[in-house]
Formats: C-alpha cells, sequence, structure tokens
C-alpha cells in the first residue's frame, strides 16, 4: 500500500513511519529540507523522502499529482512547547491541511486520516467520548476543531473517507526534552532536581507506540469522523512523576511546586476509547509502569550516547 505521512520527522510521525516500514507499507514522507531527520535517521533508506513544505500550496498539488498516495495519515502541525495553543502558526497550518485535503481528493486518496486534540472538547466534563461538548479555549484547539468540521463534510462531498483521531497525552522515546515526561527522566538520570509545577492534574497518558499503532488501526478500517486515541485511564500528574522517581531511586530529586499553574491545562481528561476499541481491536500493549521504564532505559541509552 502507498502511504503518504506528514509530520514524519516529529514525535508521533516518527513512530508511525516505523511501524508502516515493518508492515511493508510503500512510505512517502513530506519533509520540510530544513526539517531534522534525526529521530527517523535509521530507517531513511527504508522509505521515500519527498522535500516540501505543506505551505507551498501549489508544489504540493504537483508532488501528490505524481505520488497519488492511496492512503495519508496527516500528522504534520505546529506543536513547539509552551508556544503552540496560542500561536498564530496554528491559522498556517490549518490552511495548509485543508489545501493538502482538497489535493488528495482530488488525486483519488482513498482514505485520509488526520489528528486532532483532546482539547477540542469541553474538557471541564473529564470523561470525554467522541459525543461530548466541544469547546476550544485555545486557538489550536479552535483550529483543530475548525479543521475537523472541514474534513466532515469533504467525507460527505469526496469519494475520500476521512477519520479524525483526538489524541489525548503521549510519552514514549523521542520525545521533547522540554516535554514532562523526558523533562523529568532527564533530570533524574543527571541527578538533578525535576521541579514541577503543575503535578494536580489528572490526565489519560499513551504510549506513543500505542499511539501508533491506534493511527494505523484507524486507517485500516471503515470509521469516519472523530474517535478517540487514548488509554481510557486517567493519572494524576504527581503519580507519573513519583513512579518516575520510584524507578530511578530518586523519589528524593521530585519537587513540586503548586503555585505556578497552566491556566491551559484541564484538570482532568480521560478517553472513552471504546469506538476505537470495538471497531478497530487495538488495545494499548504498554501499562504505564512498562512504559515508563521503556521510555527511561531509550534516555538512558541516548544520555550517554
Amino acid at each position: 500500500m502507498k502511504v503518504l505521512v506528514t509530520g514524519a520527522t516529529g514525535f508521533i510521525g516518527s513512530h508511525v513511519v516505523r511501524l508502516l516500514v515493518r508492515e511493508g507499507c510503500d512510505v512517502y514522507a513530506l519533509i520540510r529540507k530544513t526539517s531534522s531527520t534525526w529521530r527517523i535517521e535509521d530507517i531513511l533508506d527504508s522509505i521515500k523522502v519527498i522535500h516540501g513544505d505543506l505551505l507551498e500550496f501549489a508544489n504540493i498539488g504537483r508532488q501528490l499529482e505524481t505520488i497519488q498516495p492511496e492512503t495519508c495519515l496527516h500528522l504534520a502541525w505546529y506543536a513547539v512547547p509552551g508556544k503552540y495553543l496560542v500561536s498564530e502558526e496554528n491559522l498556517n497550518m490549518l490552511t495548509a491541511s485543508i489545501n493538502l485535503a482538497s489535493h488528495l481528493a482530488k488525486s483519488g486518496c482513498k482514505r485520509f486520516v488526520a489528528t486532532g486534540t483532546c482539547l477540542e472538547y469541553d474538557t471541564k466534563l473529564g470523561y470525554l467520548s467522541e459525543s461530548s461538548a466541544t469547546k476550544a479555549t485555545t486557538l489550536y484547539a479552535a483550529c483543530k476543531l475548525a479543521l475537523y468540521h472541514i474534513l466532515t463534510q469533504l467525507d460527505a462531498a469526496s469519494g475520500m473517507s476521512v477519520a479524525w483521531a483526538r489524541l489525548f497525552y503521549q510519552y514514549g522515546p523521542y520525545e521533547d526534552p522540554r516535554r514532562l515526561v523526558p523533562s523529568i527522566v532527564c533530570s533524574l538520570l543527571r541527578g538533578e532536581a525535576a521541579r514541577i509545577t503543575h503535578c494536580e492534574q489528572v490526565h489519560d497518558y499513551l504510549h506513543v507506540e500505542d499511539t501508533a499503532r491506534a493511527l494505523w488501526a484507524v486507517a485500516g478500517c471503515t470509521l469516519s469522523g472523530a474517535v478517540n486515541v487514548g488509554s481510557g485511564r486517567p493519572i494524576s500528574v504527581r503519580d507519573i512523576a513519583g513512579k518516575i522517581g520510584g524507578i530511578l531511586g530518586h523519589p528524593d530529586l521530585i519537587r513540586f511546586d503548586t503555585s505556578q499553574m497552566n491556566k491551559f491545562e484541564p484538570e482532568f481528561v480521560c478517553a472513552n476509547n471504546s469506538r476505537l476499541r470495538a471497531n478497530t481491536g487495538w488495545f494499548p500493549r504498554f501499562e504505564i509502569d512498562e512504559g515508563l521504564q521503556d521510555t527511561i532505559d531509550w534516555w538512558r541509552g541516548r544520555l550517554r550516547a
């Protein structure tokens, strides 16, 4: 199967590409020339790299006419930690994504899977299903939600079926070291204190390899519309930090400071993933303790390299 992946050099995208290579797919990765390929450096010979920028609309159209992928996994988005929730880059990504989907439909692509976010929902509801009310409170979530509605109409109007994977929280190898889990792990591996300013929130964390498997499962089924991708098991940030401290034998280096809270972080969110499970047979392979150990082992190897 000929599969196009955008965002292939990113945290989730790199794991998706690795999975597709293992599955024997003919993988095309759309990558900007300025992007670092460190996450997929060892598999570059196994994929076809297409240099291009989603914001170069005419060029993207020409490339898609040449490639004519059967399936597209659209994972590219602006995701700089600490900036992406309010950045106007979200507007650019919304426009680029609409252009991509439109050209794919015209080129004969049969299946389009794009990634949304749990932040599209009214997160005050806590446990979230696909029928839960939406309420975007950031530019990031608003642009994702707008794209969801547009793609839903494109699904109805074209011959390309569209699924919208609403991602909750991920962790695992290759994550940006500024994010929660790797920041704690790296600090403790260096023997430094890990300072956590948002510890009371309870979120749904899923190992990134399970996330990649879920996305590929969605691509291979007939689901359309929104589908939650999460573990279905809530855990507090405090408990995650405690587990990492316990595994590394440094619980004393975990320092909590609840005086500084991120106003954009929901207090409690957890996925109802029954739609995903029922329609694909997917289930998470990593329990949280096993997943954190896997992540720690990866970071230990990377810091030693």
